[in-house]
């Protein structure tokens, strides 16, 4: 039996207007999901003051078709860099927690995953 295509779920954040560094980053997440050979779903940005809250809006609605998606091919969160979830650090953890709960796994257009730590939580869950 074949494993399914994963499919990418491009997520980033922008705070202002300006839109010229946002549209690098995503173009630069679909040329790596098509180096990988990954489906992409779609993209999710959290504008303005919604990327800056822990409850974003756009996250939440990539969250639950990919909780749609899971039970039938691998799911990933695909961001530029790890900033583009949080600079801080526990609100990161918390975000790629999220991803995790909902069968996916983050990573980064420069080759950064959390797969490894996201079977880790998905086995612990499953004792």
């Amino acid at each position: 039996m074949t494993t399914p295509t994963p499919l990418a779920f491009i997520y980033d954040r922008n705070m202002i207007q300006n839109t010229q560094h946002l549209d690098m980053r995503l173009n630069g997440c679909r040329a790596y999901a098509d180096r990988c050979g990954w489906r992409i779903a779609d993209q999710w940005i959290d504008l303005g003051d919604d990327a800056l809250e822990e409850a974003r809006p756009r996250f939440g609605a990539l969250l639950e078709i990919m909780r749609r998606e899971a039970s039938r091919r691998p799911v990933i969160c695909l961001v530029h860099n790890w900033s583009r979830l949080a600079h801080d650090g526990g609100v990161r953890s918390a975000l790629q927690q999220r991803v995790a709960q909902a069968g996916g796994y983050c990573a980064t257009t420069f080759d950064e995953s959390d797969e490894r730590s996201h079977t880790v939580l998905v086995g612990r869950a499953e004792r």
